[in-house]
Parts: structure tokens; sequence; C-alpha cells
């Protein structure tokens, strides 16, 4: 079981305002409760013992609900702020020395909501799919179809069974941030901010990036319209 968790928390979350302006955009209710809890849930669930989370807009505001939310947690949440944002590589290398390097971790969004299918746990299967001696990073890809009360953009397709990233947005899959890394694609990179896209494409290049489809939904939200339709709709289940 892969034990190690990492739920990135720190982007500014502009479209979102203004229901970011007092808050990160994690903290933003979905349904009467932030959006990172859905995160947290699926880590407890899972199994994790050991939570990075990174954080710096309205820092506080974030740390102090997880000081709290840790109470209940059945693993630790290590906090790793950032004075100056990272970007979405940086952030993660900076958060990642708080864990074991020798081991693989779930790294999940957490201002985002996967949904697991019935019968089917996401995690699980993401880690059913875990190939360490093939892949050094595994995507959860999310079909353009199921994206119903959310805006999706085709940023993947699949050939030979491989994520092949499609600049165009011409393919089929967007990919839900969801993923599972081996700590090393991070050997060589620079402490300043750089974007975690520039891994994903070199572990592309070297045919060791892999994937699974994710069957369950995914909401994509940005903005205060996407929260209002995702919330309306849970409520009519």
């Amino acid at each position: 079981m892969i034990q190690q968790g990492f739920i990135l928390a720190a982007g500014l979350g502009q479209r979102m305002r203004p229901l970011s302006n007092d808050k990160p955009k994690p903290m933003v209710e979905v349904h009467g409760r932030p959006m990172i809890e859905y995160a947290l849930d699926q880590l407890a669930a899972h199994g994790t013992t050991r939570c990075v989370i990174n954080t710096h807009y309205k820092a506080e505001v974030l740390e102090d609900y997880l000081q709290q939310k840790c109470k209940s947690m059945p693993f630790d949440i290590i906090i790793s702020r950032e004075e100056v944002l990272l970007d979405t590589g940086g952030g993660l290398k900076q958060g990642l020395r708080f864990l074991d390097a020798s081991q693989p971790v779930i790294v999940l969004s957490g201002d985002s909501i996967l949904v697991d299918a019935p019968h089917i746990k996401t995690l699980q299967q993401m880690e059913s799919a875990w190939k360490p001696d093939t892949s050094d990073m595994l995507l959860s890809l999310q079909p353009l179809d199921t994206m119903v009360l959310t805006p999706g953009v085709g940023d993947y397709m699949l050939k030979g069974g491989k994520p092949i990233r499609t600049p165009d947005h011409s393919g089929k899959y967007m990919w839900n941030s969801a993923r599972i890394i081996n700590p090393r694609i991070f050997d060589g990179t620079p402490d300043t901010p750089f974007s975690f896209l520039q891994l994903m494409d070199a572990a592309q290049n070297k045919n060791r990036l892999s994937a699974v489809i994710h069957e369950g939904t995914w909401h994509h939200l940005s903005t205060p319209d996407d929260v209002k339709r995702v919330s309306d709709a849970w409520d009519v289940k």
C-alpha cells in the first residue's frame, strides 16, 4: 500500500473570487464542506499514514482548519508553507522533504473533487495500476464526456495505452490532477518555482509515464458558478 500523500493547496484561486477573497480556494465550501475535505477523506479511507499539504495564499485560514481537522484524521498532517509561491513543481519538491524519498507518493488536488465510481475506489484503482519498474509517474485521466457540470479540455490522448499530451486540446481526456509519483523525478530540478508539467513531459519522453481512466466523476472547480452547479446537483441526489 502506498501510505504517503500530498495535497496541493497553495494556489491563489483568483478565478474563484469573491468566494476566495477571505480564504484559500481549498476552503471554499461545496455542498457544505471545504473542497479539501474530500481529498483528506479519500486519503484517510485509503490508509494513508502521512500527508503533506502546501499552503500560501491566506495560509493561516487553511492551517487553522487543518490543525483542528488533524485531530480526527488517522494520519499525520505536515504543513509546507510557501512564503514565495513555488508553482506546481517547486511546491511539490519543497514539501517532499517531509516524506520518504524512496517510496511513491499519491498526490491530489485540494481545489477539485474526485468522486469514486460505484464499487471502485479511485486511489485503490491507481495503486493497482502503479508499476514502479516501468513508470515514474501515473496519471488519472478523466473522459471529457463525463464532465457534465464543470468544463474540461482534452489535454491527453491514449496511444498504445500510454498517455500522450495534446497541446492543441484534441485529446479525449483531461488530467484530473490525481497522480502517483516516484520522488526521484525531482532529482536535478531547481529549488526555484517551476511547473510540474515539465516533469510530466520528461516522463512521457522517457516512456516512463502511465495512466488509468477514472471511472467516477470529477468536478473541476474554477469559478463560483462551478461551485453552485455542483452543490445544486449534489442536493438533488
